[in-house]
Order: C-alpha cells, then structure tokens, then sequence
C-alpha cells in the first residue's frame, strides 16, 4: 500500500507524463537559510485568524466563528500534516527539507508551535470571548455554577434525550478497549468497587453519539438569561452516576482523538477507483493516531492510561481549559438572533451586462464577463448550466467538480441536462480530500441520469475550475465557457473571494474543449493557443514570464510582477523570484496562508514584498499580473505556486484579452489588497509576520469593506 499523497504521486508522475518533472531541486545548491518552513507556516497562518479574535472591530460572535476556525484548521492539519510527519518518523526517514530542518526538527518546532497556539486559543474564549458573550445575555453554564432548577433540567434531559442512545463499556478482559472514531467525543471513567458480578472497575468509556447536539439551549426562564447554553459534556458528567450504579465515579474526563486521514491506495491494483476508495473511506475513521486532547483537569493516571493505549507520546497530548472540540461551537452564530454581534448583511449585485437578467448565452456573444464573489452573486453560474439545461439549441455540457458541497443546485442543473437528453460530461476528482464522499455519491447520481462521468487521470487530481457548454448557433457550432478561481461550490462562494470569467472568445474555448478531450480520452498533449495547463506548461510559462520581467529590468525598463494566490512553496519559481529581485523587478507577493519564499533580505529579495489579507471573507483567487514593457498580462488560475499544482494535478491559467476586465482584476482583485493598511500582514525575512497600521494622518482602508462597497448593496 502507498499513499497518494506525496512520494508515490512524484513517481507515478516521472513515469507517466510527458513533461519532465524538476530532477533537482534548488535546495540542492542552494543554502536552506533561502527557505523557511511549510508546517510552521500553517501554524503562523492560524495565528493570524485568531488575531481576529483579538480585534475589537470583528463582531463577537464572529470572533467566537474565528475561534471555531482555527480549531478546525487545526484538525486538518494534524489529520495531515502532522500525520504524515509521523509517518516519516516512524519510517526512519531524516531527509531534511528545502528549509535544511529534518523531520524530527520540524515535529520539535512544530509540537511547540502548536501547544502554544492551542494554549492561546482557549485562554481567547475563556478569558475574552464568552465573558464578552455572557455580558450581552449570551451565556454558557457552567455545572459548578449551575442553579437548582437547572440541575433539574439537566438531569431530566439526561434521562430524556442521552442515557437512552448511551453505551457505557467497562473495561477488562472480555470488554476491551472499543475502537474509538476519529474526532469523535468520548468520556473515560474512573471507577472504583465492585459491579453485580462481583468483578472489580476501574475504567469504563462512554462514547457520545455524533447525532446528539454538543450543547443545549436553555429554555430562558431556567437559564435567566435571553441565551443559554450548557455542554453535553457537562450534562454527562453532571449524572455519569447513572451509569454505573453500585460503583463510585473517581473520575469523569472528556477526550478526543485525531487519526491520520490520509487515503491509501495501491495504484498497482485499482481497476475502479471509485470501489476502492469507497473502500478505503470505511477505514479513514480509524487512521493512526496522531494527536490527543484531555481537560486541564484531567488526572495523571488517566492522561498515561489513554497515552499508553493510543500508543501516543506525552508530546502528542494537548490539555485544554474547555471543551475538546470548539468546531460546533460555530453554530451558536446562526442560534442567537443577534444581528449587532455579527457582520453587517450584503446582497451581492450583479455585474452591469446581467443587471436585466438577459438570457446568458446572448448576453456572452457581445462580451466577456466577469464575476467576482462573493461581491457579486454566483447565481449566473448556476443560471449557465440551468439555461443550457433547458436550450434546446445546446448539444453538450462539460464539466469538472472539484468541491460542490452535500447540496449542489449547479450539480442539479447537470441532472437535469442530462435527462433532457444533453450530452453532459463531468469530470469529478474523487480524492478532493474531505469531499470524496460527497463527489462519490454526485458522481453515482449523475450517471444515474444518464451523464457520462470519468474521474480525471489517475495520480493527478484535476483542480482546474471549467465549464464549457456547446450550442448550435445559425447552422454552427458555438462554444462557451467559464472558468474560474475557485470551486463550483455555492455556499463557499458567499464566504471566499474568486474570480470566474465567462467567455465565447473561440481560442480560449478551443483550448478548454482540447483540455476536456485530453482529460476524458487518451492521446498526446495538444499545443493550446492561449491556457497555461498544469502538469504541462504552467510551470515553464510562469517562469518564462519572470524571465521576461528580468529582460525589461535588465534593459533599464520598470519590472513588475504582482501575483495572488494560496500558497507559495515551490522552491524552483522561489529561485527565479529572488533572482528577478536582485536585478531590480519589483515584486508584491499577496499569499494569504504559507510562503516559503524570505523577503526583504539584502543581497536577496530586498525588492520582494510579501503580505497576507485576513479578514471577513477567506483569500482565494489565484491572479498573475507581469508588467511586460508595459502592456500589462494579466491571468487568473486555479493554482497555487506550489509543487503539487505545477506537477501533480490539472491546472488551468487563462490570460485576459478584455482590456476592460483586465482593469477591473487589477482595480479589485490586486491594487485593493496592496493599499491594504489594517487586515494586511507584512512578512519579514524571518518569517514573522506584522500587522500593517495606517501612517500618521492616514484612514485606515479595508479591502473587503471596499469592495463591498463597491460591488454589493451593502448595509
């Protein structure tokens, strides 16, 4: 068995494609001092959320949302990052990185990073967030504080709701330790005396089923406050008595697991990959563990007790001052009717050739249009593939799902087209990580209907982000198409910032339909006219374009690249980049999480800058702007500048034609975010991050709220 995540991913993809992956990396001519670290850089990257927690401009229950945020980033990145660190350990691997740190330094440093974050974290709720809650009638009971009436409520929901769907297991010698899910919450129990078989206890575990609610409101007579909310676990703890009669509770402490929940495939036998990851997925609740969290209080015996059963080292271990799991705490936003505690309303507005609603495909035969969320609605993606569901002048519809959530009203349209007789292909990537159950089962229901379904090219997930719809125009075939820098996905598109450009131009759709053919067929790689393709050309035709901004500089003309994206890691383009700064191009780097790259160092990058927009809405858009003498290219991408985007996975890069979209990109997606002065982190050569203030006798200016400002209706 070998992971699809990295090493085997890197083989399969020398073997199979016809682009030559990198055999050197700079690293190894390079000095690591070059490069900092991808692990601590996510941890930074979290730091920066809970910043906004410590705001006081971010409303309260959005800071509780910030909260809940980092704890779920977290999760994912011990599920994987963190796991597969371990791995490496336990494998005896001691290859340093392009950062020269091995991987036992890196789980030092990152260990603690990550305690002290945690750490941060909970002091942010218990000593911030819900005092500030409680102040506004928001508050959450806690059972040593708990009144008369409401231990009886408790108790009587206990009895109502919780002990019936509870499964208390003592443990010994016929009742071992049960298989604990990850993530899941679970109660050990310090027992002492002895039950109805006169066998002695001393540990039992409860665990709490996912489907009952992690906290409860209060009715408000019994809580005597507008909002109040007692934990599961507190109920629990609050009557675990009742469990165990005759015996006599020691102790009652909540815990969590996280597994590693990277996926394991042997690509030397997969004939379906749908079956043998819907396979693999049953497995993934019971991955290695990798991390585990306790209460403060907690005792010593238990702590070595669980450690020693999950064969974790005291290193692995997080104590918490709350509960162990703050991510459904987000819900408590959409419980409370508290419209001042959370960010002002928006009603996305459409761009001006939409204003009236036009039929899509007339309205795309004068112009180019862009859309850029979720300032302004995605609604007109879903409205393209609705329309060409129901046009009976279009022959075909295609499409790539990366992410579309558990509901899809796009995912619908598709159905639809396909009951209606449309010829309608979609390429759905089945190893999106964390979505992979969701895509299995759009994909089962679109071939239901009749849609043909493939699942992209085995060892390169397909990210790019393309619909393309054909239609029979005065005896000819037209092409449409829309492309964009984020996932078809709808709620994500009201919470992330993307661009998606809609285009008849014959070329660029030409070369989307070549990229589909390529995808769902077999044959070589067609020469595009216009798209950069991943694992093809992007790589090289980036490069190419900082080569060029190095000629311009060279020649004594202004050299500029602006890029946006995610992630910043690749060391190859790294190199270029601090190569273009030393002969003078100016180059602004807007990455929102983690950047490899040392800017400002003399001799180095003293001409690189590099900052990170965090804020209301999360940083997606991928945009690459090269001042190129003066004619300004201008692209939007659905990758990242990282290894795995340029090598191991389909990409696309569209360059923009339209002068007027390419003013409005630079006007909204770039400019914007570089006059930033409040929600903008400025990154030094060591790696640590400064958040920017407004200079003497200047307004503080806010991207997000400019751009609500100026795209939205905005209260």
């Amino acid at each position: 068995m070998i992971s699809l995540a990295i090493p085997s991913v890197i083989n399969l993809y020398r073997i199979m494609s016809p682009f030559p992956y990198p055999s050197a990396s700079p690293s190894d001519t390079h000095p690591p001092s070059r490069y900092l670290n991808r692990e601590l850089g996510l941890l930074a990257f979290n730091r920066r959320v809970l910043a906004m927690v410590e705001d006081d401009a971010t409303p309260l229950l959005e800071q509780l949302k910030y909260l809940c945020i980092v704890s779920s980033n977290l999760d994912e990145f011990f599920e994987t990052r963190v796991a597969g660190l371990k791995q490496q350990l336990h494998e005896n691997i001691t290859q340093s990185g392009p950062d020269g740190l091995n991987p036992k330094e890196v789980y030092r440093l990152l260990s603690e990073e990550a305690h002290a974050l945690v750490a941060h974290q909970y002091r942010l709720l218990n000593e911030r967030v819900l005092p500030r809650l409680a102040e506004q009638g928001i508050t959450f009971l806690r059972r040593g504080h708990w009144t008369e009436a409401q231990h009886r409520w408790a108790r009587d929901y206990f009895l109502r709701e919780v002990k019936p769907v509870l499964t208390p297991i003592g443990l010994d010698t016929a009742h071992p330790f049960p298989r604990i899910l990850n993530k899941s919450l679970n109660f050990a129990v310090e027992l002492s005396g002895v039950d109805a078989f006169g066998r002695p206890s001393s540990h039992a575990i409860v665990q709490a089923p996912r489907a009952l609610p992690r906290f409860i409101r209060l009715p408000e007579d019994i809580s005597e406050c507008p909002y109040g909310f007692i934990f599961l676990s507190s109920v629990l703890h609050a009557n675990v008595g009742d469990l165990f009669q005759g015996l006599t509770v020691e102790g009652c402490y909540q815990f969590r697991v996280t597994r590693n929940s990277e996926l394991l495939l042997d690509d030397d036998d997969v004939s379906d990959l749908r079956l043998a990851l819907t396979g693999e997925l049953r497995h993934r609740q019971y991955g290695d563990e990798v991390r585990l969290e306790i209460p403060e209080n907690c005792s010593e015996a238990m702590s070595r007790f669980l450690l020693q059963t999950f064969d974790l080292k005291e290193t692995d271990l997080y104590r918490v001052d709350g509960p162990v799991n703050l991510v459904r705490l987000m819900q408590v936003a959409d419980m409370v009717d508290r419209p001042d505690l959370k960010f002002s309303p928006f009603f996305p507005q459409p761009p001006r050739a939409l204003k009236d609603n036009p039929p899509l495909f007339a309205a795309l035969s004068k112009q180019d249009i862009l859309l850029h969320h979720p300032f302004q609605p995605f609604t007109p993606v879903v409205q393209f593939v609705q329309q060409a569901a129901c046009d009976p002048d279009v022959l075909a519809i295609k499409q790539t799902v990366y992410r579309a959530g558990d509901d899809s009203e796009l995912i619908d349209a598709l159905i639809e087209a396909a009951r209606q007789g449309k010829e309608v292909t979609v390429v759905v990537e089945l190893l999106a990580r964390f979505d992979e159950e969701a895509n299995i089962n759009w994909a089962s229901k679109l071939e239901d209907a009749g849609a043909h379904v493939v699942y992209g090219v085995f060892g390169y997930k397909t990210h790019a982000k393309m619909c393309l719809i054909i239609r029979r125009e005065a005896g000819e075939l037209k092409r449409y198409a829309h492309l964009g820098t984020g996932n078809y996905h709808v709620r994500t598109a009201r919470l992330y910032t993307d661009f998606g450009l809609f285009t008849a131009h014959p070329e660029i759709t030409a070369d989307v339909s070549a990229i589909f053919m390529q995808i769902t067929g077999l044959g070589r790689q067609e020469s595009l006219r216009h798209l950069w393709q991943a694992p093809f050309t992007l790589h090289s035709q980036v490069l190419a374009a900082i080569d060029r901004e190095c000629e311009y500089a060279a020649a004594g003309q202004k050299g500029h690249i602006i890029a946006k994206m995610n992630a910043l890691t690749e060391p190859i383009l790294i190199e270029a980049l601090y190569k273009a700064s030393q002969i003078g191009v100016r180059i602004d780097l807007i990455v929102r999480g983690v950047c490899l790259l040392r800017p400002g160092v003399p001799g180095l990058s003293e001409h690189i800058r590099v900052r990170s927009i965090i804020g209301r809405f999360l940083e997606h858009h991928r945009v690459y702007y090269f001042r190129h003498g003066g004619t300004h290219q201008l692209y939007l991408s659905s990758a990242d500048w990282m290894d795995r985007n340029f090598f191991r996975r389909i990409e696309v890069c569209v360059p923009i034609l339209d002068p007027r979209i390419k003013r409005r990109i630079l006007e909204e997606g770039l400019r914007p975010y570089l006059r930033d002065n409040r929600q903008a982190w400025l990154m030094n050569g060591q790696g640590h991050y400064v958040r920017a203030k407004p200079a003497r006798n200047r307004a503080a200016f806010i991207s997000h709220l400019f751009l609500l400002k100026r795209l939205s209706f905005w209260t």
